[in-house]
């Protein structure tokens, strides 16, 4: 009877080791969308707009839309509030300490305010950096992202690995690039 076991237990590893990373990382992308595609038919978030990138399975409700006009693009200054979530409503990480607070997430050693980054340098997870890409100047939005584009198989701060995310984003301002003048 052990050797059935170790003989079962052989046979999963050796049909484990068949299945790509390519493979996995479609089936975890299916089940995110899944995962997504529950939790609006759960939890409907009123929009005025909305964007569903097929390729990324990315959705953008926006609930606000300034038709500002004002684009980001690469190298741009963004300034932005956002509360992150996991897809059971539970924040966990948020630039506004009023928020902070009443989730229970406050930290007095940090600096609640606006997020400011580099447009298109990759310094944030690429979902929240498309839906910025999607936005204007104003515009305020929800976005809800397969894992992949969010922390992926990797475990941060209190986000479980393979964690799809909803980020509601306040996009306050763009600071364009300053071009240095020429000296004649």
């Amino acid at each position: 009877m052990k050797r059935l076991g170790i003989g079962i237990l052989s046979l999963l590893i050796l049909f484990s080791g068949c299945v790509s990373d390519e493979e996995n990382n479609q089936i975890i992308f299916d089940r995110d969308l899944q995962k997504i595609e529950d939790y609006l038919s759960e939890n409907p978030i009123a929009s005025v707009k909305e964007l569903e990138d097929p390729a990324t399975g990315i959705r953008i409700l926006w609930q606000e839309v300034s038709e500002s006009g004002k684009s980001p693009v690469a190298l741009d200054t963004i300034v932005v509030d956002y509360v992150g979530k996991l897809l059971n409503n539970s924040v966990f990480d948020t630039s506004i300490e009023s928020v902070a607070r009443a989730k229970n997430i406050f930290n007095p050693n940090r600096t609640y305010e606006p997020l400011q980054f580099l447009f298109g340098t990759g310094d944030i997870i690429p979902g929240f950096e498309f839906a910025i890409f999607k936005m204007e100047e104003g515009d305020k939005a929800t976005v809800i992202m397969p894992s992949l584009y969010g922390y992926g198989s990797f475990e941060q701060g209190g986000i479980p690995k393979n964690s799809p995310l909803i980020f509601e984003l306040d996009l306050i301002q763009i600071k364009g690039v300053v071009e240095d003048e020429v000296l004649d």
